[in-house]
């Protein structure tokens, strides 16, 4: 029986999202974007699924396989769903980063100063292609380190063993509605509107 992935619920109802997350997108936006967007990478995750019961494994090669392109679509939607699901979960807050105690030390300890670590989060989701996203990452497996990374899509500049504390969804359909081509603007509401409760628990569940 195919294992089936499960659409998370955000810390905040539907209806609550279009108050809260308000500075940062409009009401339309939290609700197809989480309801249309997010969950269709989970809805593609269980098809995947589901294709990858029967997909013949003997075929595989390096030019074009089923179970191959298959296996390349389930990075591509989970690395989707994973990132939407810690996205929703960061916003929703007022900015404050004293609220989030251990987490500030250590950007601070990594940074040199909370600003410089804004300037280069913002630095790196402005890098970002049309489609793509600016994470703080915690890189658990190697050096320990808090990173700010720039990844396009959902993966390529991923690193393996980071875990995402806060990735900022730069997707042209995240912030166009509201914002047009003003992706800074954007960014810096992002910022303004971080829960840095949550993005702190999320921390002292990773770090050593």
């Amino acid at each position: 029986m195919a294992y089936e992935w499960k659409f998370n619920a955000r810390p905040y109802s539907d209806e609550e999202a279009k108050k809260l997350l308000a500075p940062v997108v409009d009401a339309e936006t939290t609700d197809w974007h989480y309801n249309t967007h997010h969950k269709g990478y989970v809805t593609a995750l269980n098809n995947i699924e589901k294709a990858l019961e029967g997909a013949d494994r003997a075929a595989a090669n390096g030019n074009y396989s089923v179970v191959g392109e298959l296996k390349r679509r389930t990075t591509w939607n989970h690395g989707g769903t994973v990132l939407h699901d810690i996205y929703w979960d960061v916003l929703g807050g007022d900015g404050d980063p004293s609220k989030g105690p251990e987490v500030k030390a250590a950007i601070e300890k990594e940074f040199g100063s909370f600003d410089a670590w804004k300037a280069d989060f913002k630095a790196a989701a402005l890098s970002a292609k049309l489609s793509g996203w600016g994470v703080l990452a915690l890189d658990v497996l190697y050096s320990g380190r808090l990173l700010n990374l720039t990844v396009d899509e959902h993966h390529y500049g991923a690193i393996w063993g980071g875990i995402p504390l806060i990735p900022c969804d730069v997707f042209e359909h995240a912030y166009y509605h509201k914002d047009g081509p003003k992706r800074a603007a954007y960014i810096d509401n992002f910022l303004a509107n971080l829960h840095w409760g949550r993005i702190n628990a999320r921390y002292k569940k990773f770090a050593k």
